[in-house]
């Protein structure tokens, strides 16, 4: 039986591809924060699965990806979805930058973590919301976001880091597809806390986007099988272009040693 995982699934758009891969018969292990949504959605379906976790801790998404890794030998469609907003700067207990830890070193751990067990799939995809494309310069200097912190930017810049998560992990796992996808405005519940400037904005998209059932549309032609090999980059079902001033691999390489230095510099 085929399988699907999905961080961040208990609402918004990756709930909706939960709901999606049920219907085709998949096993799905939704993760979340949200017990009374993710238990809700365990209650749907025998296949329907759901593990609670903070994933902006490093301890957390390690005993996950553990558990995940022996409970599913073969998985076919890993989807990072999970993200929060915040208007000011949070640390987390392991030291990292909120949107850092959550957004984008989750996401590291979850696809790294789990690539042997993709590789067991007969056409294994990863799905990563990120930038895709995003021209929000790096900030090497400043990855934890210590000066200058805007709630917005913030996840704009964890968006980017995350293309260029997708651009090594396709050099160092060729045989997995892997989609990086911005799906737009779209109606969900923008997780997150917002300052007053911003909640106004946020009501206004909540009020205006595109349903999730539209979005989901829109991405699964990049998701199902044959699809395109190697790295491909989605903005709202519409192909773009893997750049390469934004698609570097040496950047891509960089950001890797960097995230694993950061990891080993970790106390256990």
């Amino acid at each position: 039986m085929s399988t699907a995982v999905i961080t961040g699934g208990t609402d918004g758009i990756g709930r909706g591809l939960a709901e999606e891969y049920l219907r085709r018969g998949y096993d799905v292990l939704v993760v979340g924060t949200s017990k009374t949504k993710g238990e809700m959605f365990a209650r749907s379906a025998e296949r329907a699965h759901f593990l609670a976790a903070d994933l902006s801790r490093v301890s957390d998404n390690e005993r996950l990806v553990a558990h995940i890794a022996d409970r599913f030998p073969a998985i076919d469609v890993l989807v990072l979805g999970a993200r929060y907003h915040r208007p000011a700067r949070l640390v987390t207990p392991d030291g990292f930058e909120s949107n850092f830890a959550l957004f984008y070193l989750s996401r590291f751990l979850f696809s790294h973590g789990l690539a042997s067990a993709l590789g067991r799939a007969e056409a294994p995809v990863v799905l990563n919301f990120g930038g895709a494309g995003s021209q929000v310069p790096v900030r090497w200097h400043d990855l934890q976001l210590e000066q200058d912190y805007h709630g917005v930017g913030a996840m704009g810049h964890a968006a980017r880091l995350n293309d260029l998560l997708g651009v090594h992990f396709v050099a160092q796992h060729p045989d997995i597809r892997y989609v990086l996808n911005h799906p737009g405005v779209v109606a969900t519940s923008f997780a997150g806390e917002y300052d007053r400037a911003t909640s106004a904005q946020v009501s206004h998209l909540r009020a205006t986007g595109k349903s999730v059932a539209t979005s989901v549309g829109q991405i699964l032609p990049h998701l199902d099988p044959p699809g395109r090999n190697g790295l491909t980059a989605v903005v709202e079902g519409a192909l773009v272009p893997l750049a390469p001033k934004w698609f570097d691999r040496g950047d891509a390489a960089r950001l890797h040693e960097t995230t694993e230095r950061l990891l080993a510099e970790l106390p256990r």
